[in-house]
């Protein structure tokens, strides 16, 4: 099967993320986007869903990486979800995280997020 849907999170690599705490912010970021998706992009939604739900997570350098591609994903009209940590544990209150994009087109998302490497 050739997948046509995906959900990309980037990840920002400037801040000191344990593995458990970069899992559960993508985690967020891949719920809330799937929220989104299914609310306001249903085909994209169950076209992904069937397909497997493929998921790519990506790095960033820092918080202004993440805004652009949310600038990006915005423009697009992509489903996109900003995280931002509570400060429970690791990190201060609001720290910006991650960024999740999808699930949408690949070719759409790919036109944003392409050039980045895989975390």
């Amino acid at each position: 099967m050739n997948n046509e849907y995906k959900m990309v999170i980037a990840v920002r690599t400037d801040i000191k993320l344990s593995p458990g705490k970069m899992a559960a912010q993508v985690a967020h970021a891949a719920v809330n986007c799937a929220f989104s998706a299914k609310k306001n992009y249903k085909d994209w939604f169950d076209s992904w869903y069937d397909e497997g739900q493929k998921k790519v997570v990506v790095k960033v350098k820092d918080t202004e990486e993440l805004r652009l591609l949310q600038d990006e994903a915005r423009k697009s009209k992509l489903p996109h979800s900003l995280i931002t940590d509570a400060g429970h544990t690791q990190l201060p209150p609001g720290t910006v995280t991650c960024l999740g994009i999808g699930p949408a087109p690949e070719n759409a998302i790919d036109k944003i997020t392409g050039h980045l490497t895989l975390m």
